[in-house]
């Protein structure tokens, strides 16, 4: 399973809120950005709640303000072989 996840947080939380994600084995990818958000997350899982659990946890992290989930589509670039 894969999913990107846009992230909105406190001003000036950023870098502790990257450093602690960089944490979570699931992460594959995570960068500051510039925008409508400002830190842009890619999980990869093989578990199939492992996004769920995710995302759970990044709405109850104090700093975090909102989050916007994106599950890849397998079949449109995709690949799920990769990931079992």
């Amino acid at each position: 399973m894969q999913a990107y996840v846009l992230i909105n947080c406190n001003t000036g939380s950023e870098s502790k809120i990257i450093s602690e994600l960089k944490e979570i084995l699931e992460v594959s990818e995570i960068n500051g950005i510039w925008g409508k958000y400002d830190i842009f997350l890619k999980i990869v899982t093989a578990d199939p709640n492992g996004i769920e659990q995710i995302v759970k946890r990044l709405r109850n992290h104090p700093d975090i303000t909102d989050t916007y989930t994106m599950n890849v589509l397998y079949g449109q670039g995709g690949n799920i072989d990769q990931y079992t």
